[in-house]
């Protein structure tokens, strides 16, 4: 494959899936570890991406309040949001996580809401921070510079005993037959969780990422309420989706 295609490649998995391994694209490649890995510094080089240990990450999901980033599919992440407001109800407990869609919705909350956020981004509790009628909470510990979210133990620890009403995900991958899954270890046990702490659990996601799976599973279909994307709930690529009981926005 010519270098051209490897990069466009490399990069809308990057933006897809926010972050990526060297040794997964090597094998969707067809190309060695190390071609990757220079095609990887060559993009990084060029600020199209960050370079991490094992893979890159996108730039608007490690960095965006950067004005120069461009969020990837930002016409349909706006439209989720939209969609996903319709959830948040007066004097609701809402637990979020992070991503570039999560702070698309932080920023619409309507300014007579009354409620609660518990959250274990920065970025989202700042946002969220900026409307005077909800009170934000900010559960910390280790902060994962890959995605700027909190992890370890002592998040779980915090989480332990809480019921919220409402639990809204990001998906790394999200599939009818596997669930959502992630490949990240400690962020998969924060989301596991966070959805034990949750009456409901709503996951929010580009039409892209559905029924792709990584290696990591957080939870089965069966856990998930509601499924909300930027396509009409009738599409009829969610059908494998409402046949298994969820509610799709």
């Amino acid at each position: 494959m010519r270098k051209d295609k490897r990069h466009a490649f490399i990069l809308r998995e990057v933006n897809l899936h926010n972050k990526v391994l060297s040794v997964n694209l090597s094998e969707q490649l067809d190309v060695s570890d190390d071609t990757v890995r220079r095609d990887i510094k060559q993009l990084a080089t060029e600020g199209k991406l960050i370079r991490v240990h094992g893979g890159a990450v996108g730039k608007s999901f490690v960095t965006p309040f950067n004005v120069d980033n461009v969020v990837y599919a930002a016409t349909a992440k706006a439209q989720i949001a939209y969609k996903a407001l319709s959830l948040i109800k007066n004097n609701m407990i809402i637990l979020t996580e992070g991503g570039t869609t999560m702070l698309e919705l932080a920023k619409i909350i309507p300014s007579n809401l009354k409620a609660t956020f518990i959250t274990i981004s920065p970025q989202v509790a700042i946002t969220l921070a900026q409307h005077e009628s909800i009170d934000v909470i900010s559960i910390g510990g280790k902060l994962t510079k890959n995605a700027n979210l909190h992890i370890g133990a002592s998040v779980v620890n915090q989480l332990y005993g809480l019921k919220s009403d409402l639990c809204i995900l990001g998906a790394n991958a999200f599939s009818s037959e596997e669930g959502l899954t992630d490949l990240d270890w400690e962020v998969v046990q924060v989301k596991k969780a966070l959805i034990r702490s949750a009456k409901k659990v709503a996951v929010v996601s580009i039409s892209e990422k559905l029924n792709t799976v990584k290696w990591l599973n957080i939870c089965p279909v069966g856990q998930v309420d509601y499924l909300i994307t930027e396509l009409d709930p009738g599409d009829q690529r969610l059908n494998l989706f409402t046949q298994q009981g969820i509610k799709v926005l």
